[in-house]
């Protein structure tokens, strides 16, 4: 394939068909790749290079499309959208499996006691605030105090859900209290992530028609993003919390386990991290990353605008966040 062809393959829309689940899967299993974070900080500046000098329509000699594309992944695993500088290197999707195995591994290990449930819930958050400021918005950007809210309430959501849940199934089968992380991450989430994009939910999100043209902005497609960013972030995390304890649960029983309690943390983590690599980008092509709404479930001052129009759209697209 010659240059001159390779300038009409579009890059700024993902490679595969993102109107199918299946499209969307292939595209996050590239984006989610922990194998990205092992590619030397020179190979990322000349992906960005290339894509950027693609971009401008020059012509770059020898290159094939799998070149390019493999290029535009880096580019995009690395560098921020909108800013165009390069990620903090744990706020990258490419960081969620190692990152996030590791996290949940260590608190459904360390779940019984209350300074370890503090030090993982902790943690978490911290973590979960890296990624989101890492991935802000250009359009809605994060401040610090919103951050900071964000930070400590979905913090002490996670504490008190998890403590409280902790004292409450000691009358149940020592099975149960495994689940207890798990449902302390799920509140997390259904406040952290609202909280992160409360500005949109206030001021809406910008909403396009199906050529692309901006036509307003919408505090309705902004709660159905959010909505379908924390239930992505829940499916995402159930098999991981989900599975392992019943398997922790066998396992624990067996003599060789029970002499070698060390490997309990190692064995946890490993199993999480095995789930997450399918998990993580299987539950981001839940729904698609250009989501849309029906112009009637639109708030009425913009639907009144847009069924002004001379040939008015039944639908909007917006971006719904990750």
């Amino acid at each position: 394939m010659s240059s001159k062809e390779l300038l009409k393959i579009n890059i700024e829309e993902p490679r595969y068909d993102q109107s199918t689940y299946g499209g969307r899967a292939r595209h996050f299993f590239i984006t989610t790749n922990p194998l990205n974070l092992f590619v030397s900080g020179q190979s990322l500046d000349d992906a960005k290079d290339l894509v950027e000098r693609y971009r401008k329509g020059e012509l770059i000699q020898n290159l094939s499309e799998d070149e390019l594309w493999q290029a535009k992944n880096l580019y995009d695993s690395a560098f921020h959208p909108d800013t165009k500088e390069k990620m903090f290197i744990l706020g990258r999707m490419s960081a969620q499996v190692p990152m996030n195995m590791t996290i949940t591994g260590c608190m459904m290990t360390f779940y019984k006691t209350t300074p370890a449930v503090l030090f993982w819930q902790w943690f978490n958050q911290s973590f979960n605030a890296i990624v989101n400021y890492t991935n802000r918005s250009g359009d809605s950007p994060i401040t610090v105090n919103q951050l900071g809210v964000s930070y400590v309430m979905a913090t002490t959501g996670a504490v008190v859900t998890a403590l409280g849940l902790n004292s409450l199934v000691k009358r149940f089968p020592p099975i149960i209290g495994r689940f207890v992380p798990f449902a302390a991450v799920a509140a997390a989430n259904c406040i952290n992530i609202p909280c992160m994009r409360s500005r949109e939910i206030s001021h809406g999100i910008p909403v396009f028609d199906e050529n692309g043209n901006r036509v307003g902005e919408s505090t309705n497609a902004a709660k159905k993003a959010i909505s379908q960013v924390v239930v992505s972030r829940i499916f995402m995390a159930t098999p991981g919390m989900m599975i392992p304890p019943f398997i922790m649960n066998a396992l624990e029983k067996k003599p060789w386990l029970k002499s070698r309690p060390y490997l309990n943390a190692p064995i946890q983590v490993s199993l999480i991290g095995a789930l997450l690599v399918f998990a993580t980008p299987l539950c981001c092509a839940l729904f698609p990353q250009k989501s849309s709404i029906a112009v009637s479930s639109l708030e009425s001052d913009l639907r009144a605008k847009l069924e002004a129009l001379d040939t008015p759209p039944t639908r909007v697209y917006f971006n719904k966040g990750l």
